[in-house]
């Protein structure tokens, strides 16, 4: 079985100068069926003793494939919510925590992969990369198998998919590689599901350059392939260390001119960050220098966006995934790469998951997704990877408040924006400077209404109504922006006609010391629409707002 990529590699002591060849610059690709889209790892590596399959054996399930799961020998470190499969397997688990068996899927059968594959296209998952680890040896009849199915379950659900070798212990690659290729995997480019960027069939090679021993390959036999695979006509995407950039930490030394040869260049990063504070580290230090690196470069940027670890309670109901979101769509990314789809053995997968430990195995000691007391739908995790496809495809409006509430018809959770990106109007504007400044999460866009008219208003519809408690009201965080105080109403209303005043006239201080925010506590009315009416301002003359955040 092959080796996990989680594991972390060892750090250079220092970083020798690169030695590049000449690269043309060309213009980043316009949007395809990889560039601008939701790309999802898809392992389909599970399979079941009883299933039919060539393999015959718990794949992937279990360390020893001849005997059912059970701990401790079980390999995930997750457990899948198996409600939606029409066929399961009893595994050696006790029941789950509600009495149901501990059942267990194989890809092998073709109804598992048309659920995945139902489930992407339901949640905004554009795109699957079929991992495809070494097949000439016992396990490439079952991977047939299951490229087999994902080509249907894609064409029937209009999903694109691609070809991702996996090189780890692959040792005789180089020539293996172009076989599998040319005798096999070739053929899947003529079906209308199979992905294609710039007009060319999408392939991509994970694994060169990595600093460990199972990808031993050298620069000369992997830029071998990457060429020859470019000599097909393909879009050639590499799966690259981390620290591609800089041939530090998991990178090989020699692999600067390799790295810049693909078309589209996606690091690796799980492992690499389990925190919000880790995730932000990594946007200023390796994000942003990698994706100027490309632009320079005329290389397509698909960085990795991760659930999170659920065994090591990474997830943060969210927020954790959320942060990667947005942090990649403010960068400005071609594409991303969910990390990954089906990767309960590495507890990464946002595919459905256990909600409760009423659904896990009784006593196993795995973790559900309320394990940090938040209830999370097991569809959660699909749900929010729909929304960052949406913020990153320009949707819905760029944003740090994670929109997804936990659980399917629930209310907003308590922190997300309902004024965010909605419709707003006013009484007036001065020059540009109109409503929507006021709710696009830019700090330093405003609104400004007429000078020396007093009264002046601003009101944003929220869609639908909610019980708004909290008003956070701002202006620039510029210190030229001097202290002020505005007296300001806040005013409600069901049908945007007949307003009920939700806090009275008062005089709210705006301080550059505190950010230039204060807030309102509101009554928790339910209102569609919410409206400030403004009547002075000690700094301006007059209305004034860069910021208008509602919250239940």
């Amino acid at each position: 079985m092959p080796l996990s990529r989680r594991t972390l590699l060892s750090t250079a002591a220092a970083l020798p100068a690169l030695q590049l060849l000449p690269s043309e610059a060309h213009a980043a690709s316009p949007p395809g069926d990889v560039v601008g889209k939701i790309t999802v790892g898809y392992q389909g590596w599970f399979a079941c003793r009883g299933d039919n399959s060539p393999i015959n054996g718990w794949w992937h399930w279990n360390n020893d494939w001849s005997q059912p799961p059970a701990p401790p020998t079980s390999s995930i470190i997750s457990w899948p919510d198996v409600r939606d499969y029409a066929r399961t397997y009893q595994t050696a688990f006790p029941n789950l925590g509600d009495g149901r068996p501990a059942t267990l899927f194989s890809n092998y059968d073709r109804q598992t992969v048309d659920v995945h594959f139902g489930w992407m296209r339901d949640n905004g998952c554009d795109t699957a990369a079929l991992q495809r680890f070494n097949p000439t040896g016992g396990e490439g009849p079952i991977r047939d198998a299951v490229t087999a199915h994902v080509r249907a379950a894609a064409e029937a659900t209009g999903r694109k998919f691609y070809i991702m070798y996996d090189v780890t212990w692959w040792l005789n690659m180089q020539s293996e590689i172009k076989t599998d290729w040319q005798n096999k995997m070739s053929a899947y480019t003529s079906s209308p599901a199979y992905a294609r960027q710039n007009g060319m069939p999408v392939v991509c090679i994970w694994g060169f350059g990595f600093n460990d021993p199972g990808r031993p390959f050298s620069p000369e036999a992997c830029q071998d392939v990457v060429n020859w695979f470019k000599a097909q006509g393909c879009y050639v995407i590499g799966g690259v260390p981390t620290h591609w950039r800089t041939l530090g930490e998991d990178s090989r030394q020699g692999f600067a001119n390799v790295y810049r040869s693909f078309h589209m260049i996606s690091p690796w990063m799980v492992g690499r960050i389990t925190t919000i504070d880790g995730v932000d580290h990594f946007y200023t230090n390796v994000n942003s220098p990698d994706q100027a690196e490309c632009n320079a470069r005329g290389i397509d940027y698909q960085p990795c966006v991760l659930p999170g670890d659920l065994s090591q309670r990474h997830r943060v109901h969210g927020d954790f995934m959320w942060r990667q979101f947005y942090n990649m769509t403010r960068l400005g990314v071609q594409g991303i790469y969910i990390s990954m789809f089906d990767e309960y053995n590495e507890g990464n997968q946002i595919a459905k998951t256990a909600e409760t430990q009423a659904d896990v195995p009784a006593g196993s000691g795995y973790l559900a997704l309320d394990e940090d007391g938040t209830r999370c739908s097991s569809d959660y995790y699909l749900r929010l990877t729909n929304d960052g496809g949406r913020m990153l495809k320009g949707l819905i409006p760029l944003t740090a408040t994670r929109p997804t509430p936990t659980m399917i018809g629930g209310p907003p959770a308590p922190d997300v924006d309902l004024a965010a990106g909605r419709p707003t109007s006013q009484s007036s504007q001065t020059q540009h400077y109109g409503s929507g400044y006021a709710v696009d999460n830019d700090p330093r866009s405003y609104w400004e209404s007429a000078n020396n008219a007093f009264p002046q208003w601003i009101q944003v519809d929220l869609g639908t109504a909610a019980a708004v408690r909290r008003a956070v009201l701002t202006l620039p965080p510029d210190p030229a922006w001097g202290r002020r105080t505005q007296t300001i109403t806040v005013q409600g209303s069901t049908n945007g006609q007949t307003f009920t005043t939700l806090s009275p006239s008062a005089g709210l201080v705006f301080d550059p010391a505190t950010g230039n925010t204060t807030t309102v506590t509101l009554p928790g009315t339910q209102v569609r629409y919410v409206r400030l009416t403004f009547t002075g301002n000690t700094g301006w003359p007059a209305g004034q707002l860069s910021g208008l955040r509602l919250y239940v």
